[in-house]
């Protein structure tokens, strides 16, 4: 077989035999001097155009041979950057899995909810909140049908703060002095309205109130105050009340606009069911040896048993007192949870229908409680994971929870961060076009270290998301404010648009390390086009868009 060199040999005196040897009939008629003249003159030129253009050929094959061995080189270097790149988080990812048992005041927490739910029937959740509301400073309302624990829950907390405790159930016909004592005898004689206030709601640490929206207008105002600021009027002296927590109950929202303001005082709100709603029937097999007291120490009244806490330090007054200050000047928000918390504000208020209104007030104080809940997990900033207790936070009516977790869930998952990311790269791919058609050597240079940033970046990116997915979830599961249950079901809602988001970061890391190379090695636009091609036809498609 002749080989490609001889072909173009063969083919190139072809032409030019055709060229030379014209036909009789395209002789010319001018004098023969002349005729020989001209004829020596296309003799010349016959030969030099093939050879003009074999040289031609020649060039652009050497050319197009460099452009495609650099392109070669390029390619498999970044190739091996790559997978080194993934192979290290990797690694890392599984490094990162042995986790120590966290901090003191986290281990106390734990053994805090283990010892409140023992013996209730899936009550992981309220016991979460309940210690949750009370490390904030902050009250729990607790919705739900009687016999659902609410009471058992308070006095549980009472008991463990060895606070002391005050208890009452309001009827419509509640008076001020079942909550705040009775008027001083002693003190009328003296002209004064003052109250005995010893062991009333105004010198307790814990307290329930059973049917709080029952509360009539003469008991409202002083309860509102005392709630909100810590503060009681006895008579013309204002004192301040050592309230850690108010635990309120009812069986239905309030109905008259008046108690919208005492609706709004409970930071917590949580809707409790009935033990046989969404629950096994060995789980009711297990309550009904409680009942009966057969129950045998191996037998596990919710999924969160796991471990005993007789060993384990709990929770005191002190620690429900000094936390909440210790956690607002210790924990950060930083920029993707503000983002995440203003997008789901916003969401609840402009695009709800009906509109779920979020007062200044709450919004700041549910920042202060995923401080705590942060400082609680021995964090030094808040994730957005700890958002996912938003949904007992915002909204007023209780669809407006799944409203709320389905929005945070979605978001969470959706990862802007890397959107942006992908949009910086865009921008950084058009200017490097520019900028190496232009052969600007110190434009080139400031690109390069843009682009050595992004790279940098987008490898804590996807080595962030391969900890998450190959890690199952470590941060979502150190954490001591999600039940197992809830945890499971974030879980499996996160993890099929996450593991797309890690496809789309290694790709986006790899794209990211080629253009790094083209501005390394100052390689022609066309270059950088053969490498990203699916980039340049976008950034080509941009520049006729504003034309």
């Amino acid at each position: 077989m002749q080989t490609p060199a001889v072909l173009r040999a063969s083919f190139n005196a072809l032409v030019t035999n055709h060229q030379v040897q014209r036909p009789a009939a395209a002789r010319s008629y001018a004098p023969r001097k002349q005729h020989k003249q001209q004829q020596g003159s296309t003799a010349q030129r016959a030969q030099g155009w093939p050879l003009a253009a074999v040289r031609a050929d020649q060039a652009a094959d050497t050319a197009d041979s460099a452009a495609i061995e650099l392109i070669s080189d390029i390619t498999r270097g970044v190739d091996q950057a790559h997978a080194a790149a993934l192979q290290r988080n990797a690694a890392a990812a599984l490094e990162g899995l042995a986790t120590g048992e966290g901090s003191e005041l986290k281990q106390k927490v734990m053994a805090s909810i283990l010892d409140l739910q023992s013996g209730l029937l899936e009550r992981e959740t309220e016991v979460r909140l309940l210690l949750l509301a009370a490390l904030c400073g902050e009250h729990l309302l607790l919705l739900g049908p009687p016999g659902t624990a609410k009471s058992e829950l308070s006095r549980r907390l009472s008991k463990l703060t060895g606070g002391r405790y005050f208890e009452r159930l309001l009827t419509r016909f509640s008076v001020p002095e079942e909550l705040f004592g009775p008027l001083s005898m002693r003190g009328l004689e003296n002209d004064q309205y003052v109250r005995q206030i010893d062991g009333y709601l105004p010198t307790a640490e814990v307290a329930f109130i059973d049917e709080i929206f029952k509360a009539n207008s003469a008991i409202l105002n002083a309860l509102l105050t005392l709630l909100n600021e810590r503060l009681f009027d006895n008579g013309n002296e204002r004192i301040e009340v050592p309230l850690t927590c108010l635990v309120g109950a009812s069986n239905e929202l309030p109905e008259s606009e008046e108690l919208d303001a005492l609706y709004d005082r409970f930071l917590i709100r949580r809707n409790v069911a009935q033990a046989g709603h969404g629950v096994s029937a060995a789980q009711l097999g297990t309550l009904a040896k409680l009942a009966a007291g057969t129950l045998e120490e191996g037998d596990r009244m919710s999924s969160d048993e796991g471990g005993a806490s007789g060993q384990a330090a709990e929770l005191a007054m002190e620690d429900f007192r000094t936390t909440a200050v210790q956690a607002y000047g210790s924990v950060d928000v930083p920029e993707p949870v503000i983002d995440l918390l203003t997008g789901v504000r916003n969401y609840l208020q402009d695009k709800c229908e009906p509109p779920v209104y979020v007062s200044d007030r709450r919004f700041m104080k549910a920042v202060k409680m995923l401080q705590v809940a942060a400082f609680a997990d021995g964090r030094s900033a808040v994730n957005e994971y700890d958002c996912l207790l938003l949904e007992f936070v915002l909204g007023q009516r209780p669809d407006d929870a799944h409203k709320v977790k389905a929005f945070l869930l979605e978001t969470i998952a959706s990862d802007p961060g890397l959107q942006q990311t992908e949009l910086v790269f865009l921008g950084l791919f058009g200017r490097a076009c520019r900028v190496l058609e232009a052969a600007n050597t110190q434009e080139v240079e400031e690109a390069r270290r843009e682009c050595a940033s992004l790279v940098e970046l987008l490898d804590l990116r996807q080595g962030s998301l391969a900890a998450t997915l190959e890690g199952g979830f470590p941060e979502l599961r150190a954490t001591v404010w999600q039940s197992e249950a809830s945890v499971q079901a974030a879980v499996q809602a996160l993890t099929p648009q996450m593991t797309e988001n890690k496809k789309r970061a290694e790709d986006l890391l790899r794209e990211a390390l080629l253009l790094q190379a083209a501005l390394e090695r100052a390689v022609p636009a066309a270059v950088l086009e053969r490498l990203l091609p699916k980039r340049f036809k976008q950034y080509q498609k941009g520049i006729s868009g504003r034309a």
